[in-house]
Order: C-alpha cells, then sequence, then structure tokens
C-alpha cells in the first residue's frame, strides 16, 4: 500500500512540475556520468532489498505445501483454500472494499472543493483552515480513532459500516486536499479569463475548465484515499463494532497461528496493486499531457 502511496505522489509531482526541454537533457547527461556503484547507489540498493525481501518471502511461502517455514513443496493448496474455502475472509475484504472506495469518493469530493475555495477566495478564518486541516495528517492515529470514538457516541450513532467510512474521510481528506492543492497551485489563470470571455459562467468553468485541468491531483488524491482506508487498523478497530475489514480479520486470525492463506491474499492484493499503479502511471501521464 505505501508503495502505491509513494508512486502516486511521484507522479503527481511529475505532472505537476514539468521540465523543460534543457533540463531533461542535462539529467539524461548526469545519468550516464553517474557512477554505477557510488555510495548513494549502494544504500538506495540496500533499502529496496530491505523493503521488497519480505514480499518475496511472503510469496515464497504463499507456494509452500506445509504450514511450517520449512518449504516441503511447491504447492498451489493455500490458494485453493483462499478461493474455495475463505468465505469469511473474502466477506471482510468485500466490506473494506466498500469503506474504501466510499470513504475515498467522499474524501475527493470535500477535499477537492476545499482546495479550490482556500486556494481562490479571501474569507475570514482562512488561513485557520489551512492549518487545522492538516492536524489529522500528525495526529497519532489512536488519539484520532479515541477522538472519534467518543464524537460518535457523543451523537448516539450505533458504530458499524457508516462509521468506519465517517472515519476514514475524515483522515483521508487532508491528503486529498494536499494534492489537489499542489495541481491548483501549478494552474494557468489566464484559461479561467479566457473561458469568462468567451462567455462560461462561474459553474460552467469549474466544471469544463478547472476540474479537467487539475483531474491528475484528483485522482491521485482518490487512490491514495482508497489504500490508506484498506491498509487501516487503528482507527477501524476503535469505530468498528461489529464490522470485520481485512485487517481486523487478519489481526483476528493472527492472533490463533498465522495461515498461509494470508500469504496466498497478500500475493493476490499485490498483484493487484501494481496492476492499479501501472494503469494508474499511465492513465495520469495520458491526461497529463492532453491538458
Amino acid at each position: 500500500m505505501e508503495f502505491l502511496a509513494s508512486l502516486i505522489l511521484s507522479i503527481l509531482r511529475k505532472s505537476t512540475h514539468p521540465r523543460a526541454e534543457s533540463s531533461r537533457h542535462a539529467k539524461r547527461t548526469w545519468k550516464k556520468k553517474a557512477q554505477p556503484l557510488s555510495f548513494s547507489n549502494t544504500v538506495l540498493f540496500i533499502a529496496l532489498l530491505f523493503l521488497f525481501i519480505p514480499l518475496f518471502v511472503i510469496i515464497f511461502y504463499s507456494f509452500n505445501q506445509s504450514k511450517g517455514t520449512s518449504f516441503t513443496g511447491f504447492s498451489f493448496v493455500w490458494y485453493e483454500e483462499l478461493f474455495l474455502h475463505s468465505s469469511r475472509l473474502w466477506m471482510s475484504l468485500l466490506y473494506s472494499a466498500i469503506v474504501a472506495f466510499s470513504s475515498a469518493l467522499l474524501a475527493t469530493v470535500l477535499g477537492s472543493l476545499a482546495a479550490i475555495g482556500i486556494s481562490w477566495y479571501k474569507f475570514i478564518g482562512r488561513s485557520y483552515i489551512q492549518t487545522v486541516s492538516f492536524l489529522p495528517m500528525v495526529l497519532p492515529e489512536v488519539i484520532m480513532g479515541v477522538s472519534l470514538l467518543i464524537f460518535l457516541s457523543g451523537i448516539h450513532m450505533n458504530l458499524g459500516l457508516i462509521t468506519i467510512i465517517i472515519a476514514h474521510t475524515t483522515f483521508c481528506l487532508p491528503f486529498v486536499y494536499l494534492m489537489v492543492s499542489a495541481r491548483v497551485d501549478e494552474f494557468d489563470y489566464s484559461i479561467i479569463e479566457a473561458s469568462r470571455d468567451l462567455g462560461a459562467t462561474e459553474k460552467e468553468t469549474l466544471w469544463l475548465v478547472i476540474i479537467p485541468a487539475i483531474m491528475p491531483g484528483i485522482m491521485s488524491g482518490f487512490m491514495m484515499s482508497v489504500t490508506m482506508s484498506i491498509e487501516d487498523f487503528v482507527i477501524t478497530s476503535l469505530v468498528n463494532g461489529n464490522v470485520e475489514t481485512l485487517p481486523i480479520y487478519v489481526y483476528n486470525m493472527i492472533r490463533h497461528g498465522v495461515s498461509p492463506v494470508i500469504n496466498s491474499l497478500s500475493f493476490v492484493l499485490i498483484m493487484l496493486i501494481c496492476l492499479m499503479a501501472f494503469v494508474l502511471r499511465k492513465g495520469l501521464k495520458s491526461f497529463a499531457a492532453g491538458h
């Protein structure tokens, strides 16, 4: 999940800060002169090994025939167990998907409109709102989860799927706001003036000019919200009620012993994330090039 979030941030930076042709040539020249065994390259290689070796270990043991740590033979038995005999696991994944896409959609709409309004309009309390909007990003998840639990209990709201969506929307919204704001800051205001000269109303300018121009930032914020929602455990465990999302299910399973089915599920999710990252990278680049 963190890999996809980092990839989204890198795509957004590339799309919001286009390089001049001369700088691209300078970068190619620097790459040719760079030493392959430099200290920085060595540190990068070690860091990548540290990050990706656990993933390869999980993939390797997902094809192990036995439950133990010793490899006894290549087998698809745990994939059979995953797809044919793990209905509770798939139900938890369905809950996670519902929460992730619902909260990401709400956070994207609210965060995008907030970024446009705060960046382009001046009003009382504007700087205060900009500062407060980043609090969910810096506060520990335990504090945020407890505060949300107290608030939801105070308004006598039953804990369940709706409360999880509300909580995830709350902590995803600042990330969407940050990404869309970065795109809005690079926006060419002359396009808005041109649309007004052509007779477009403020609403038409928003839907036909502004939103298409900042769409890479909006899509990046949406995908990051999805990944952060799917992987969240601390806040979800405080406001979930009896709803069992995927992180809650995995935690409950680990308490009774780790099953190799989790390894199989991890490999399936890794492949899905890589596919999403590839499609997103191509899609955002094509969209940014067209606008």
